[in-house]
């Protein structure tokens, strides 16, 4: 008898953070955000004037990600980004008042997300832990073995 999908946990996480996603995407569409947008706009609510590299670095997006959301960011109105007056190589990322306005309604986003869910706060908690514990391992595990 082999292996089949809903008997691993890679699986598990992956179809829930999928559904997830979705869960996501239809709170967010009437911000106008995608889910790694909201992301990057949750740092940017809680300390204006990130870094791209800081940005990139804390949601662990590379830059062929984390480049084109700031230009839809920007092209939306929501952020502007500037060339540090202190370094020239670092691109600094602002909010406009849109996007500061889009603050309120955004943060009730996860309550709304996980109110809609069967999910007590204290599962909710046990899962976060238990996620950071997984992040965590598979940070510090050696690299898989190069292809053939």
């Amino acid at each position: 008898m082999g292996l089949v999908p809903d008997d691993l946990a890679c699986f598990a996480v992956h179809v829930a953070a999928r559904e997830l996603d979705n869960a996501y995407r239809r709170e967010l569409r009437p911000l106008g955000l995608t889910y790694p947008q909201y992301l990057t706009m949750l740092l940017l609510w809680d300390r204006d004037g990130r870094s791209v590299k800081e940005l990139g670095e804390a949601l662990r997006f590379e830059s062929g990600t984390l480049s084109p959301l700031l230009k839809r960011l920007e092209a939306a109105g929501l952020v502007t980004r500037e060339r540090s007056r202190t370094d020239e190589r670092s691109v600094l990322v602002r909010l406009t008042g849109e996007g500061r306005a889009l603050r309120e309604p955004g943060e009730g986003v996860v309550a709304r997300v996980f109110g809609s869910l069967d999910y007590s706060a204290a599962e909710a908690e046990h899962l976060h832990a238990g996620l950071r514990r997984l992040v965590a391992a598979l940070d510090a595990a050696p690299p898989p073995p190069a292809g053939p």
